[in-house]
Parts: structure tokens; C-alpha cells; sequence
């Protein structure tokens, strides 16, 4: 099965509310989702890979940066930003597709409270033009059910 499908199988079983849109070309980045979708930078939950003695996953409002002494605490050791080739090893999806949910076993996802701000939020649905709106609640929920605060300060 490739990394969309996963997705749409997750989010299908998966009782929440959500819309997905495709698009002829790239949102791989927050700014570039924002613009084909018509909303903030801010309204997008992106998933930034880090990579470690595991592999985590933070998803976080698109206008906030993450904070790597923060998630070096968090996760109890060193975290490096994964490069592309890390990111399609470590998660099984494209660098710009990378989705909150579901991912292969040893993968942590850690979402920031940075997402509750807003209604809705839209995330990258397994593929660098795929994305899905759902409410940050549900978010969380299907990603763990807590959230963090690994967003730097400013």
C-alpha cells in the first residue's frame, strides 16, 4: 500500500471529521499549502522529521519553529533534522508529505499545542500535493492525545 492510501485508510476508520484536497502541483511547505489552500501559514500543521536514538515527528503550526533543546529534552537525547533521504528511511513517506498519522512502528509523533489555536487545521496527507483539514482536536486524538509545547519562544 503507498503513503496516501495509508492515509486515506487511516483517516477512513479513523471516526473524525475531515476534508482532503489534491492538487496539481507541489504544497510540500507551509507557504505554498497556505496559498493553494486560501488560509494562514499558521493553519497548517506541518510535520517537521528529527532524528535520534528514534525518529520523531512534530507536528506544529506552520508559522512556528521547533525548538531542538526543548525536543532534546522531551525525547531524552540528541535530535538532528532529518535530511530528505532520512525522512522517506525513517517514515515511509516523501519529504513535504509527511503526515501526522499513521506511521510505522518507532516512530513518535509529538504535537505541538501550537495547532489549538484555530477551528480547523490542514496537514500533509501522504504526498507533497495531498492534504486534509480536520479540527486540531481530532488531530491530536488520532495522533496520541496530548499535545507538547516545543515551539520556540519569541
Amino acid at each position: 500500500m503507498g503513503s496516501r492510501e495509508r492515509v486515506a485508510e487511516f483517516l477512513s476508520k479513523s471516526g473524525a471529521s475531515y476534508q482532503v484536497k489534491e492538487f496539481g502541483e507541489s504544497t510540500k511547505n507551509s507557504a505554498l499549502a497556505a496559498q493553494a489552500l486560501g488560509c494562514t501559514v499558521a493553519e497548517i500543521a506541518k510535520s517537521v522529521v528529527f532524528v535520534g536514538d528514534r525518529t520523531s515527528v512534530v507536528i506544529i503550526s506552520g508559522d512556528k519553529r521547533v525548538d531542538e533543546a526543548r525536543l532534546e529534552k522531551m525525547v531524552g537525547g540528541p535530535v538532528k533534522r532529518a535530511s530528505p533521504d532520512e525522512v522517506r528511511e525513517r517514515t515511509g513517506y516523501p519529504i513535504g508529505g509527511v503526515p501526522p498519522f499513521p506511521h510505522i512502528e518507532g516512530v513518535v509523533a509529538l504535537v505541538d499545542a501550537s495547532i489549538e489555536r484555530f477551528q480547523q487545521v490542514w496537514a500533509a496527507g501522504g504526498a507533497p500535493n495531498l492534504v486534509f483539514r480536520m479540527q486540531p482536536k481530532d488531530l491530536v486524538r488520532l495522533a496520541g492525545g496530548s499535545t507538547v509545547d516545543v515551539s520556540e519562544s519569541k
